[in-house]
C-alpha cells in the first residue's frame, strides 16, 4: 500500500493533525488484491498490486478511534467522513449536506454497538484484511441512499445499475489547514521515517 504501513508514533501524529485540523478529512481509495494476486510480487516486491481495503471499515474505524476517545466531537465525525470530502471533490452542497435539493447518503450509527474486523465476516471478495482482528465501538446499523434503506441488519439491499454517476466541477478549494499548525503540539507527535542508507 501506497504510503507503506509506518511504526507506531505515526498514529498519533495522524490523529493530532485530524483533530487540530492540519488535515481536513478522512478517506479511502479502497484498492484491494486477494493473496493470490498479491503474491504475484513474492519473488519482485515491485509486481505486488499495491493496495488494500478500506472502504467498508473506514466509518467504524474512524469513530472508535476519533469520537469514541473524545479527540473529536460527532459534528466533527460528520465534516471529516462526508462534508469536507463533498466539498473537496466541489459537489457540496449537493453532496455531503441534508438539505433541500441534496442528495446525500445518511447512516445510522449506534455508539454502543461493537464491532470486529474480519475477512471471515467482511463483505468484500478479499481472503484477508488488513485490520484483521480489530475490535472497537460505533457500528454503522443502517444506510439510507436515494430514500430508501440500502443497508440494514447486515444485508445489502441494492440491485446492480441503481448507482449513479456524480460528475465533479473543476476548481474546488485548496487544503487550508496548514495555516492551524501548533508547531509545538504536532512536533511532540512526529515520528520520523526511518530509511535505509543507499548503498551506491
Amino acid at each position: 500500500m501506497s504510503p507503506p504501513i509506518r511504526n507506531r508514533g505515526h498514529d498519533k501524529a495522524l490523529q493530532g493533525a485530524l483533530s487540530t485540523g492540519v488535515l481536513q478529512l478522512v478517506g479511502t481509495d479502497h484498492c484491494a488484491f486477494n493473496s493470490t494476486q498479491k503474491a504475484f510480487g513474492i519473488e519482485d516486491f515491485r509486481k505486488i498490486p499495491n493496495g488494500v481495503n478500506g472502504i467498508e471499515e473506514r466509518m467504524h474505524l474512524v469513530w472508535d478511534t476519533m469520537v469514541e476517545s473524545g479527540q473529536i466531537s460527532v459534528t466533527d465525525y460528520v465534516r471529516l467522513t462526508s462534508t469536507e470530502c463533498a466539498r473537496i471533490f466541489n459537489i457540496y452542497p449537493r453532496k455531503g449536506a441534508i438539505l433541500a435539493g441534496s442528495d446525500a447518503d445518511i447512516i445510522i450509527l449506534n455508539p454502543n454497538s461493537s464491532f470486529e474486523i474480519t475477512a471471515k465476516s467482511h463483505h468484500s471478495r478479499l481472503d484477508t484484511n488488513v485490520y484483521e482482528g480489530r475490535k472497537g465501538k460505533g457500528k454503522v446499523e443502517v444506510t439510507i441512499a436515494g430514500g430508501r434503506i440500502v443497508w440494514e441488519n447486515n444485508q445489502l439491499k441494492v440491485a446492480p445499475g441503481t448507482g449513479k454517476y456524480i460528475q465533479m466541477p473543476p476548481f474546488s478549494y485548496l487544503y487550508d489547514g496548514i495555516d492551524k499548525v501548533d508547531t509545538r503540539y504536532l512536533s511532540s507527535l512526529q515520528a520520523p521515517v526511518k530509511r535505509a542508507k543507499s548503498s551506491t
